[in-house]
């Protein structure tokens, strides 16, 4: 301890011996560090809050209908991307900095101050943004912040319609692309059931209950059939009974008079003739009137036979008898016409009996075909549906009714100065100068050394030290020596002064 305190002494009298050099190095230092704090130039700060309000009665009216935007993240995020490269460039257009900039160097550099000065600070949970900034002129202060507090106002209205138009262009070319398969589809099932008409189902009946539909057809008719042969032949037996056969001379039938039979044959015969100029010979009804017309002929042959046969002419022209010729003239057409629907529902059932194992296939590719159509007529009304709400979401993200903004600080233009902190610097150069002397006096006396009593002497050299010889100081050398002390304080008590001073402006 005692080594310690000595060598502290022996340091301190080092510094003592060259104090001159400690007081003009602190002068120095303390004259060129505040020369620079005093020339520093004011900083002028503003700063503008600004609150936005996201609560809106759109949201909840509008959150069925289509996507309603997110207004706090898209706030949020504006807030975030505020100090990018074309936002600060266009604060610099606006507050009129890029007529500083003389050379391209200057313009980056003022990008790169405004980017690392501005702030901007904000709270998502209260919707309150800060926009601060600091600079040497007042009034660049102000247009910096104002400028900024319109680029976000503009940016959260702005919102995301430019991405709302190209969803809106994108559904659009989807909708014209769906438009093409739906006809397309259309087309291919309308080709396809005209080609395929007599295999697929007809209101709502399939091919399967065509058949069974064609079968019981047939059925009733050959039922029907059955019945009108039962009812010509007793019709027939009821004739034959009161008709006596007799022995048959040749004789010319066709050329006897028959006036019922020659009116119906004429009848018969006009009606043919209609009915061959609206169908084919082969019609059921133009062979069941064929049919009627042999049918009649072969009677009126018959019955002039009968005449001749019973030498009684009034015997043919009894009441009852004539009743059961025409009986039997309808009973022969009645089975004539059901003969040919017989025919007609026999090949009708055997024409579908022998496609129905076609039917299946067909009604597959049906079913695809109209699975394809349903599907593309399904995305098209989804598409459309998407492309209203697309635009009615574009709407929204620009509309002013969706936030609100309202400045609840606008940016002023500052008359007091925020900077620099002079007093702080001014206090930190007296402590550099203060500390700058003595050392550069201790440096001065370890590269100069001395020995400034017999003890240092005697632990250096380790020789022993057999005496001293002391300072005698004159008269004049006192009153010398108490000068240059009176001045060294006054060198350090005027340096303390100037130092006030300088706190005294700051203030």
């Amino acid at each position: 301890m005692e080594d310690l305190i000595s060598q502290l002494l022996s340091h301190v009298r080092g510094i003592w011996r060259y104090r001159w050099h400690a007081v003009a190095v602190s002068w120095l230092v303390a004259v060129f560090g505040w020369t620079q704090v005093y020339t520093m130039d004011d900083e002028y700060q503003t700063s503008a809050r600004v609150f936005v309000d996201t609560q809106t009665i759109l949201k909840p009216l509008l959150s069925g209908m289509t996507s309603v935007p997110n207004v706090e993240q898209q706030v949020a995020i504006m807030s975030r991307t505020l100090l990018s490269r074309p936002n600060v460039e266009r604060v610099i257009r606006m507050v009129d900095m890029d007529i500083r900039a003389t050379t391209a160097r200057e313009h980056e550099r003022q990008i790169e101050n405004l980017m690392s000065t501005i702030r901007i600070n904000g709270t998502t949970a209260n919707d309150i943004y800060t926009i601060t900034y600091r600079d040497k002129d007042a009034r660049t202060v102000r247009d910096v912040v104002q400028s900024l507090l319109t680029i976000f106002v503009e940016g959260s209205f702005k919102g995301k319609r430019s991405d709302s138009q190209k969803a809106v262009q994108f559904i659009d070319e989807q909708i014209k692309n769906y438009e093409d398969r739906l006809v397309a589809a259309e087309n291919m099932v309308k080709e396809f059931k005209l080609r395929n008409s007599s295999l697929l189902p007809r209101q709502g009946v399939d091919y399967g209950a065509q058949v069974a539909i064609a079968f019981d057809q047939l059925s009733a008719a050959r039922l029907e059939l059955l019945e009108a042969e039962q009812a010509r032949a007793a019709i027939r037996a009821e004739i034959v009974g009161d008709v006596p056969m007799m022995s048959v001379e040749a004789v010319r039938p066709l050329s006897v008079a028959n006036p019922e039979l020659d009116a119906r044959i004429a009848a018969v015969d006009k009606n043919l003739d209609a009915l061959r100029m609206q169908y084919t010979e082969l019609h059921p009804d133009i062979v069941a009137a064929r049919r009627l017309l042999s049918q009649l002929e072969a009677r009126k042959v018959e019955e002039a036979r009968s005449r001749v046969r019973d030498g009684d002419p009034g015997r043919n022209y009894s009441p009852m008898l004539l009743q059961l010729k025409v009986a039997l003239t309808e009973a022969d057409a009645k089975v004539a016409a059901m003969q040919a629907r017989v025919q007609e529902f026999t090949a009708r059932h055997v024409r579908l009996v022998a496609q129905s194992n076609a039917v299946p296939e067909v009604e597959s590719q049906l079913a695809q075909l109209n699975r394809d159509y349903e599907i593309n007529k399904d995305n098209y009304e989804k598409l459309i549906g998407r492309r209203e709400a697309a635009k009615l979401s574009g709407d929204l993200s620009s509309t002013t009714e969706m936030m609100s903004f309202k400045i609840i600080d606008p940016p002023t233009m500052p008359f007091a100065p925020i900077g620099p902190n002079r007093l702080l610097f001014y206090s930190a150069v007296m402590i550099a100068a203060l500390l700058a002397g003595p050392g550069i006096a201790l440096l001065v006396s370890q590269a100069r050394p001395v020995f400034l009593g017999p003890g240092e002497m005697r632990e250096n050299t380790g020789l022993h030290v057999l005496g001293t010889v002391s300072m005698n100081w004159t008269d004049a050398e006192r009153i010398k020596r108490r000068r240059g002390q009176y001045l060294f304080f006054a060198a350090l008590a005027l340096l303390a002064v100037v130092y006030a001073a300088m706190m005294a402006a700051a203030l």
